[in-house]
């Protein structure tokens, strides 16, 4: 019975560290995958951003076009009214001409006013876009510089934690099923399912065990749990002390 204890214990010990390189491996994957994330997502937003800022610019620059097409008409149109004042023969027909002149004149500063409120906002789009392509083209040869790298690291940290994986279950295998469903809830749960004691403080969470179960574990080998951490505690002696030098 006791060696049984002894293995169970031996076993535990080989899980535990098997299991805290699989979450040290969990890690490192988990942070590889969010940077690749995060950088994919940072290049989608600007080129959802890039898409709309060359949308708003062509909407800008039609209206230009058109303001300035307008503008075109109107200085012709003004000529015909130049042309009608010079061969107006009466008073009506002379103001009527003149009128229609001065309207088109304003209306001539009206759209060039928008063509310049225009011309503004447009130039401030073109900026920002060139600042935004500037960006993403960044993102872009960082993303493939270091994507490569970034896949092999994955590849071989995934290819060590299958492998870390198929260890677990010899182990396993020599543990009691009530033993190690105990075990692994503590692990899911805690992270670490398993400490030591040498001096009737918990390792894991260094609270103080009653001296009773103290006393218990270290008499003989058996696995407990922690009162204050409820992980699987036992009793490793604790190193001899080093001589003193005369």
């Amino acid at each position: 019975m006791t060696q049984n204890i002894v293995d169970q214990i031996k076993a535990l010990e080989e899980l535990a560290a098997i299991d805290a390189e699989i979450r040290s491996l969990d890690e490192q994957i988990t942070k590889e995958r969010a940077n690749l994330s995060t950088a994919r997502a940072s290049l989608a937003k600007l080129d959802e951003k890039l898409q709309t800022t060359r949308a708003a610019l062509a909407v800008l620059d039609k209206s230009r076009n058109d303001s300035l097409a307008e503008v075109r008409n109107m200085n012709q149109q003004i000529e015909h009214s130049r042309e009608k004042l010079n061969r107006s023969r009466t008073e009506r027909e002379s103001n009527a001409a003149t009128r229609e002149i001065e309207e088109l004149r304003k209306l001539i500063r009206d759209r060039e006013d928008e063509v310049a409120r225009v011309t503004g906002e447009a130039d401030l789009l073109r900026k920002d876009l060139e600042e935004t392509e500037a960006e993403h083209k960044k993102i872009t040869d960082e993303i493939g510089a270091t994507e490569g790298d970034t896949q092999a690291r994955l590849g071989s940290s995934e290819g060590e934690r299958a492998q870390r994986v198929g260890l677990r279950d010899p182990l396993i295998k020599k543990l009691p099923v009530t033993l190690f469903k105990k075990y692994d809830q503590i692990r899911q749960k805690r992270g670490v399912g398993i400490a030591q004691t040498s001096d009737g403080t918990c390792k894991a969470c260094n609270m103080s065990l009653p001296p009773q179960l103290f006393h218990r574990l270290r008499r003989e080998p058996m696995i407990e749990m922690c009162p204050s951490c409820n992980r699987l505690i036992y009793f490793v002696a604790p190193p001899p002390a080093p001589e003193k030098t005369k």
